[in-house]
């Protein structure tokens, strides 16, 4: 039953969508959660 309600298109098509915005929304909270970009680092002092 749940077989058959995923292999429709609409349903197919928004599961999916769904799950790649998850997953760039994951990548982007830890590529900002990597701190790339922020201004102090320790050797920028020397």
């Amino acid at each position: 039953m749940i077989k058959q309600f995923f292999q429709r298109p609409i349903v197919n098509f928004i599961s999916r969508t769904l799950f790649y915005f998850i997953i760039i929304l994951v990548l982007i909270y830890l590529y900002s959660y990597s701190g790339v970009g922020e201004g102090h680092f320790i050797y920028n002092e020397f």
